[in-house]
């Protein structure tokens, strides 16, 4: 997926909401995304491309009113850049896929990695797990 996609390809694909966080770096207000207190099995997929990001594994409860992950599904599925924005400097997460914003990424996790991806509800779908595609 190109990430060089204008912005009427996009407005044509998602909702308004979906628009001002993907495209635009919007930010939904905490404890009232889809996902922020779910934790069924599956994996998280990029709203814009359908890229796999995280697994529900790696999800957990930050308290913070997003969903959150200790870890992305596979190296470089996310892009991390500087945001300066708000008065403050913090690390964005995108697709690295289709460059769509995520969230951002915290040095702060409970786990092992020590991190926490703080991630839009709006910016992901979940995807349950098919148990025909595990039986290899």
């Amino acid at each position: 997926m190109s990430k060089e996609k204008d912005d009427n390809y996009w407005r044509e694909r998602l909702t308004e909401e979906e628009f001002r966080v993907c495209r635009e770096a919007g930010t939904e207000r905490p404890f009232t995304g889809e996902y922020w207190d779910t934790f069924e099995d599956g994996r998280y997929r990029c709203r814009c491309c359908g890229e796999v990001l995280f697994h529900a594994e790696s999800k957990f409860d930050a308290g913070c009113g997003w969903p959150s992950f200790d870890a992305e599904a596979e190296q470089g599925v996310v892009e991390e850049r500087v945001d300066n924005s708000l008065g403050m400097q913090r690390t964005e997460i995108l697709c690295a896929s289709c460059g769509s914003h995520l969230g951002h990424v915290f040095p702060d996790g409970p786990t092992v990695t020590g991190l926490r991806y703080c991630v839009n509800s709006l910016s992901v779908k979940h995807d349950p797990d098919d148990p025909d595609k595990n039986a290899d």
